[in-house]
Order: C-alpha cells, then structure tokens, then sequence
C-alpha cells in the first residue's frame, strides 16, 4: 500500500505544533515553580553588553537603619528584600537585600561577621570606630546623602540661641552623628561641650525621650523626633538642625576591602544603579511618593513619617559623589576627606581616641565613582543656596551663634594680610562651609583711638574685606554676607573704657554671626 508524502507545509505545522505543545508545558512548569523560574532568569540574564554576568554574588546584602538617605537604593530596588522586580536584577543580574538593623552594635557586628556585605556608616563620626574595625580593612565606597533637617538639637524655654546653652544639661548619643553636629554648633558659638553638661544616652530616640521627661534642657534628635518634642514639651523650640548646617553629616557605605576587590565590577553596577535610583528622586514628588510607600513598608513606619524623612536629606547624586571623593578640582565645598580629618582631630581633642584612625587615603575608594559615568542635569552636583538681597532687617536680626576672631590690621589700613587670611581659613571658614545655608554677617570692630565717624567707615571696610576674600577665594555667594561696621561702639564685656593695651587689642576684633533667614 502506498503511504501518503507530507508536503512541505504539513511538516512545518508538525514542527509548530509540536514547539508550541513543548513551550505550554515548560511555562506551565516554570508558573507552578517559582525556582525553576529564578535558576532560568538568572541563567539567561544578560549585562548592558548583552554578556552573561559572571562572578555576581546572586544577593548584596547592605545594612541600614530608619533613615530616608538610603531611599535612592530602596527605590530602585523596587522594595527592601531581594526581588526579580528590581531593577538592580533586571539592569545587572543581581539582587539586593536591605537589612534594618537600627541597634549600632549588631549592625557593626553583622558587618564583621559576614551577614551584610555593606554597612552604613556618617563620616562625621567614622574616626571614632576605624580602629576597631581595622582588621577587616574598611573601605568608604559611596556616598548616599547629606543630612538636611534629619537632625536637629531641640532646646527648653528661654534658649533662643547658641550661647544660651553655656552650664546647661544636653542630652545627646556620644560618637554619633548627634554629637559631631553639637560639637559644630557649640563651635561656632565659640564654645565647646566642656561649656555644656553632657548627659550621655544611647540613641537620639532616648534624648528625644530624656528632653520630654523634661530632664535635660535640651537635646539633639532625629526627625520627626524634633517636631514631636516641640509638640509635648511647653515652650520648646526647634534651636537649629541641618537644613542650616548642611554639610556636618554625610551617609555614606562602607565595605570590606577583600569584599571591594572581589566584586569591584558589582559594586560599581550598584553604585551606578542606586544613583540612577536618587536622581529620580531628587527630580520627582511623585516619585518621592512611590519611594515613600517602600520605606513604609520596609520600616515599618507611616507613610507620611517616610516621605518627610526622604526630604529631609539631601540625596548624593554622581556629581555630588564625584565632589565628595575630591575628583571636582572646581570644587571648593565640604569633601569627604575634610570631614573625616577635621573630625579626626575634634573627637581627640575631646578625649574621645582616634588614634588609630587610618588616613583617608587608605580608607576610601574613588574606584566606583571615577569609573561611572552618568550624564543629564539630574547627575549634576548639588549647587550652593542663593541668597536674596541683603536688607535693613537682616542687619538688626538676632543671630544663632557668633565667633569671635581676632584680625590684626595696620593702623588705618583695611586690607588683609596672609597671616589674616590663614586665620580666617582656620578658625571660621571649616565653619562658614559646614552651615552653607546659613547668611553670615560679619561685623568690623575698633577700639576707640581716633575720630569715631572713621572708626565705624574703617571697620566696614575691614568686615567688607573679609567678605571679598570669602567670596573670592572660598566661592561663597556675594549675599550670603551682612556687612556692618560698628567702630568702637560694641566693645567687648569689661573693656568698654578701652582702658589698657589689652582691652583696645580685644575691641579691634571681627565678629563672624551664624544669621537664618
């Protein structure tokens, strides 16, 4: 008997049905099994070269705590724990796991023994730990953020400024970003915390909860810790935060070396991927909005809590990075290793040891930074405040510190010499930069030789040339700066007959004024 020939075409729709039969049973299985699923995506997922990634740990663990300045990373990752929805997986083949590890001791200790590839650290108070984490070799990676309201030093009726708090107690976590922004802000008030009573606690949670126990007369907290004591304690006051001191706390991740050098590549994926992730967000509401609802649920925290928390930072972008690892010549504002060695010195001169504090060269990798780039407007360093015009009420407003520091001019001379110059840059311009928010007014003072008239225009002209080199040489905003020339009027307590050689060299002074808009 004959047998049939399949034509050409019949073959082909055997061949179909047979592949279609054949994918129907494979996505059957594939739905019925999430890890046949996962095992086949990362088989199959692919770099931006179109190259299968090799060498990628399958999940980056980082550690963090109740914060908004991680929200960049977060988001990106479509949520906390490790998923195939997140774009770290999608764009670069691997997963990411945010651990909420608010203790500080088992956040150090997850980092020591492995469970969390990345810890968040603030650079402010990084010297103080360096040594106890030395045999593992830490490496500062990236930045994430700058504080910007975040932390704040809520203070009792009757405080209204700086020097108000001279003798009285402050409740405050030591070493901890909470301490490196009081440290500042009692500096710039020509004080330091030996001027204070200390009242040492172990979180920014328990100094918001010693302040309304009303047991201290203030305290340095978190948000929205601030607003809450304001709200329970009669008469509190939010003193100053760092919407003003804007370059005093910076976020950043740190990582072990070996982990550094193993996954050099990875990290620089992640680094790219959570900066993409900030520029959304600093360019958004609406994407504020959506990070806003993953915080929630990753901390378990109200979603208004979360979204405050978000603008209450400054979120690095790559430019900002870029400024912050020092690869900005141009750059003229608060970088990384500024701030590690500045407090370095300050923690030591308190007692507290940084001895072993590595310098910041062995200790931080421009690697991830310098070889990422990003372009468009959302990538571009943050730039500094503009300040409107200076007014008649600027100049009669009630400062929140003053600095004194004492410039020698020639008599009748108003120009500043380079020994002006390097204490200006010593003693106020660490300053000057770190509450970048802030207006500055600097005011000119003599003693009382000569014709008063002169006195007051000659000091003016000695505050406006400290002004013009700020500007010049630091690149601070033209009005940023109040200018007042007050001759001999203002002399300081107990010389104010000018009565000895001493008291007319304290009279001719400048004094430099923290003023908030």
């Amino acid at each position: 008997m004959a047998r049939a020939k399949l034509t050409p075409f019949s073959k082909l729709l055997i061949v179909a049905l047979i592949l279609g039969g054949l994918y129907f049973l494979i996505t059957k299985f594939v739905t019925n099994n999430p890890d046949a699923k996962e095992q086949i995506e990362k088989l199959t997922s692919k770099d931006k070269e179109g190259k299968t990634k090799e060498g990628y740990k399958d999940v980056i663990n980082i550690g963090v705590v109740t914060w908004g300045g991680y929200a960049g990373g977060q988001y990106f990752n479509e949520g906390f724990k490790a998923n195939t929805d997140s774009r770290f997986y999608k764009d670069y083949g691997f997963k990411v796991n945010f651990e909420v590890i608010d203790d500080f001791d088992a956040s150090r200790d997850a980092f020591k023994n492995g469970s969390i590839d990345l810890m968040w650290a603030t650079i402010d108070a990084f010297p103080t730990e360096v040594e106890g984490l030395s045999q593992y070799q830490p490496q500062v990676v990236f930045q994430a953020d700058w504080s910007r309201g975040g932390d704040a030093i809520v203070a009792a009726r009757g405080i209204n400024k700086v020097s108000d708090l001279r003798g009285k107690k402050i409740a405050v976590a030591p070493m901890t970003p909470s301490h490196s922004f009081l440290i500042w802000l009692l500096e710039a008030s020509d004080m330091t915390t030996k001027d204070v009573q200390l009242v040492e606690v172990p979180s920014a949670i328990d100094a918001a909860d010693s302040f309304k126990s009303n047991t201290v007369d203030a305290a340095v907290v978190w948000s929205p810790d601030d607003a809450d004591c304001v709200a329970k304690v009669a008469g509190a006051k939010v003193l100053e935060s760092t919407k003003n001191a804007t370059h005093i706390i910076a976020d950043v991740f740190v990582s072990k070396k070996e982990f550094v050098e193993t996954h050099k590549e990875q990290l620089q994926d992640l680094y790219e991927g959570w900066m993409i992730g900030a520029s959304e967000l600093n360019s958004s509401d609406s994407n504020k909005r959506k990070a806003a609802k993953i915080l929630a649920e990753g901390l378990s925290q109200p979603e208004d809590f979360c979204y405050d928390a978000i603008n209450n930072v400054r979120l690095a972008t790559h430019g900002d990075n870029k400024d912050f690892f020092g690869l900005n010549p141009s750059y003229s504002g608060v970088t990384g290793e500024d701030l590690y060695n500045k407090m370095k010195v300050k923690y030591n001169n308190l007692g507290y040891s940084t001895a072993g504090a590595k310098s910041w060269r062995l200790l931080s990798t421009k690697d991830l930074v310098n070889r990422t780039t990003l372009s468009g407007n959302s990538h571009n360093a943050e730039q500094q405040k503009q300040f409107t015009a200076v007014d008649e009420t600027l100049e009669k407003k009630e400062s929140l510190s003053s600095k004194k520091v004492s410039i020698s001019f020639r008599t009748g001379e108003f120009q500043l010499d380079e020994n002006s110059k390097q204490l200006i840059d010593l003693q106020f311009t660490p300053i000057a930069k770190a509450f970048a928010n802030a207006r500055i007014r600097i005011e000119g003072n003599t003693d009382n030789v000569g014709n008063r008239a002169s006195n007051i225009a000659l000091s003016k002209k000695r505050a406006q040339s400290v002004a013009d080199y700020l500007e010049k040489e630091h690149q601070m905003p033209h009005n940023r700066f109040i200018i007042l020339g007050n001759g001999p009027d203002k002399p300081v307590p107990g010389c104010e007959r000018n009565q000895n050689a001493d008291c007319k060299s304290k009279n001719r002074r400048t004094d430099f004024e923290l003023v908030v808009d």
